[in-house]
């Protein structure tokens, strides 16, 4: 199994920026791809960023250019450093991990842009 807790959320003004973070344990070496998603209340769910294992990076169009995704194996973290957010950007992010098992994710930390 894979554990994930974020941490990070927060409120912003527009245009500015936050990092979020994934502290990974478990049965880290199972996974194969990590990454974020979000999701707004009536909003369908939209994975912003991934990770393949060989270290390959996706990211969602809306947030192309602003938002990096990056791993840090000694501390078995994830991050999300999102710049220039703004209000669409608002919304509960969510570290997950795909393994041979299945899917994980964490509580999930909610993001909030005031503009």
């Amino acid at each position: 199994q894979v554990q994930l807790v974020e941490s990070g959320g927060g409120l912003v003004q527009a245009g500015g920026s936050l990092r979020l973070s994934c502290s990974v344990s478990g049965s880290t070496e199972s996974i194969n791809v990590i990454g974020w998603f979000r999701q707004d209340p009536g909003q369908r769910r939209e994975i912003v960023a991934s990770m393949m294992s060989g270290g390959e990076t996706l990211y969602a169009d809306s947030v192309k250019g602003r938002f990096t995704i990056s791993r840090d194996n000694a501390k078995n973290t994830v991050l999300l450093q999102m710049n220039s957010l703004n209000p669409e950007d608002m919304a509960v992010y969510t570290c997950y991990a795909e393994t041979w098992r299945g899917q994980y994710w964490g509580q999930g930390t909610q993001v909030t842009v005031s503009s």
